[in-house]
């Protein structure tokens, strides 16, 4: 079975087709600058080990113009894998907030579609984008059985101790306000990468997600406790550009007492805070060279960054009541050596200890860097949110 997996933003497709037959990607690709003069569509093949790539410049003034060039490409004579689009059996979609109307993968009806669009005011920048790309791809491959795959759905077994805010009964109960987390398709997925190669599928794992968006989870035998991020993903650790954690003080100091809108707070918490807020950058990979160059502004960010992952693997250690490993992921997790130095220092009462010359190696595969015989394991996990996504859909189509 074919199954091609979209993921739509508000000027983005990114998409990868997978055999499941392999668990292999047959292409890949991203569309961007949607709704621009020029258009960029960037699309790749990988056949009998080989890799081809393609690149294209033109007007792609919506999704649909982007989709169906997509679909020329997938039967395309010299940058095909396919050679009709009813080969695609199943579309799979990553949407970002299923609130609590959706735990686990669904099958996108029009009853589905209304609820995602009820549920815009909690991921206004999210979920329309996500709806747009399904309604395209829906014309694009009218044979191919819809599949949603939520963010959220992953940290809905939490309790109600946990997701649970401090405020007036009604603001949950009538308002749906509650963490939710994000990211849960990539916690999920390396959680149990994590439990099959410890061979032990009860293990007590806490999942550090770290790219430009940043979270973490405590999962008890796969099962999620906790996780960092809230009704939004702005809330838990420092990211890229957004605030993490804050004292909620600061918004009313800023609009009560110094003027500000709340739509200028949102957008310092949401776009000029975090390491660009800290250093001027967003990206982590000019951080770290001014890091490596001594800049003390640049030490202080990587530094503040650690401490603040490191007091959540207290809090989740003490969710989860013991600790088996921690799993690194995503862009940063996988690739910065400083961070996860840094955090993993000073961290031998939880039993994590790093071995350094471990930790400087590079690889795509799953690898340990913790000392030998340390009691907590030090897991360096590659994510794959789009294999998943295929998973979960390739599951509920059969």
């Amino acid at each position: 079975m074919n199954i091609l997996v979209v993921n739509a933003g508000s000027s983005s497709i990114k998409y990868q087709l997978i055999d499941m037959a392999t668990e292999e990607p047959l292409s890949s690709g991203l569309v961007e600058r949607i709704g621009l003069d020029e258009g960029i569509l960037t699309h790749k093949t990988f056949l009998n080990g080989e890799e081809k790539k393609t690149r294209e410049v033109f007007p792609i003034p919506d999704h649909t113009v982007g989709l169906r060039r997509v679909a020329e490409l997938l039967v395309d004579k010299k940058w095909g894998v396919i050679s009709d689009p009813s080969e695609i059996e199943a579309v799979g979609y990553r949407l970002v907030h299923g609130a609590e109307a959706f735990t686990r993968t669904v099958v996108i009806t029009e009853e589905v579609k209304d609820k995602v669009r009820e549920l815009f005011p909690l991921a206004p920048l999210h979920n329309p984008a996500n709806l747009i790309g399904v309604e395209v791809a829906e014309k694009v491959f009218p044979n191919a059985i819809q599949i949603g795959v939520f963010d959220t759905a992953f940290h809905q077994t939490m309790s109600e101790v946990a997701f649970r805010y401090a405020v007036p009964n009604e603001m949950y109960t009538e308002m749906g306000i509650r963490k939710y987390g994000f990211h849960g398709t990539s916690h999920k997925y390396v959680s149990e990468k994590a439990a099959e190669f410890l061979g032990n599928e009860k293990a007590k794992v806490i999942t550090i997600h770290l790219g430009n968006g940043a979270s973490m989870a405590a999962v008890d035998g796969g099962v999620c406790k906790d996780t960092s991020m809230g009704i939004g993903p702005l809330n838990g650790l420092i990211m890229g550009t957004r605030s993490g954690d804050i004292d909620p003080s600061i918004i009313f100091f800023l609009v009560e007492q110094k003027g500000f809108t709340l739509s200028e707070v949102s957008a310092i918490l949401n776009k000029e805070s975090g390491i660009k807020g800290l250093t001027g950058d967003s990206d982590m990979r000019d951080v770290e060279a001014r890091y490596l160059e001594g800049d003390k502004v640049a030490i202080l960010a990587y530094e503040m960054y650690a401490y603040r992952i490191q007091q959540y693997i207290g809090k989740y250690a003490a969710a989860l009541n013991g600790l088996d490993a921690i799993v690194f992921t995503a862009g940063i997790g996988e690739n910065d050596t400083i961070v996860r130095n840094l955090v993993c220092r000073n961290m031998s009462y939880f039993g994590i200890e790093i071995d350094e010359a471990k930790n400087s190696i590079r690889s795509k595969k799953i690898r340990e860097i913790n000392v030998d015989g340390a009691k907590t394991r030090i897991l360096v996990i590659p994510t794959n949110e789009e294999l998943e996504i295929a998973k979960q859909s390739y599951e509920l189509v059969k």
